[in-house]
């Protein structure tokens, strides 16, 4: 019986370890599936909501905030004034039609700023922006950065740069719960954001660094001065036409 007991626990360890080793092999190739299939669909499909959405949410219920709603309302690129793609090109990602997701040179200037001691900057392109935004969390890891990079590729590789960027549009924060071009244009200008005039849409990509600090519809001397930038380099650029449609 002792026998019989030791060779039965032996055969469970020997399970146990196949099934560890199958994992292992295949747990790689299934990440690989899930999170391109995740990405293909929304190539066409509009996404319900976004990471950083439900983080939100579910920020403010913890904090016992149980009337508080994240306003997001998707709008297709035709819905949306061609004045508001273009103000997040120049305020945001000026290279985008022209990477293939990473701004290297923007990457080793932030890098040598940084190294002086100045105030951090970033070099995250519009595409990577998106990627964390849309399916990701908050925070800093080398695991998320990691993840940021790889969803990066997989949008550029699947998608247009116009549906980059009219999701990007859709979902980015202009203000606290504040999601997408149609919620900040109905909170914020009381129009439709297909009204968005070139001076609105320049006040709503200005506030994109810290969307929860600064106001589009109250700007201050920050966003003020921000937004008269983007509006110099959206012509500088040539205008709406410089972003893909």
């Amino acid at each position: 019986m002792a026998r019989a007991s030791a060779g039965a626990r032996t055969g469970r360890r020997g399970g146990w370890r196949r099934a560890a080793r199958w994992l292992l092999l295949w747990l790689p190739l299934w990440f690989v599936l899930l999170t391109t299939g995740q990405v293909l669909v929304l190539r066409w499909v509009p996404p319900f909501a976004s990471a950083f959405m439900v983080g939100r949410q579910v920020d403010a219920w913890l904090a016992r905030d149980f009337a508080f709603r994240v306003d997001y309302r998707w709008r297709a690129r035709e819905r949306i004034s061609p004045q508001l793609p273009i103000a997040l090109v120049a305020a945001e990602d000026q290279m985008f039609p022209r990477h293939r997701g990473f701004d290297f040179k923007a990457i080793d200037k932030a890098i040598e700023h940084n190294r002086r001691g100045r105030r951090v900057r970033g070099a995250s392109t519009i595409s990577q922006q998106l990627a964390k935004n849309l399916f990701l969390w908050q925070g800093r890891s080398y695991l998320r950065k990691g993840l940021e990079a790889w969803y990066t590729v997989l949008l550029e590789t699947l998608w247009p740069k116009s549906r980059i960027l009219e999701v990007y549009a859709n979902v980015v924060e202009f203000g606290d719960g504040v999601y997408g071009a149609e919620a900040a244009a109905q909170r914020y200008f009381h129009k439709p954001a297909s009204r968005l005039s070139a001076s609105e849409s320049a006040r709503l990509a200005a506030v994109l660094p810290s969307p929860r600090r600064y106001s589009a519809a109250s700007p201050g001397p920050f966003v003020q001065r921000r937004a008269q930038w983007i509006q110099r380099n959206v012509r500088r650029l040539g205008g709406p036409g410089y972003a893909p449609r």
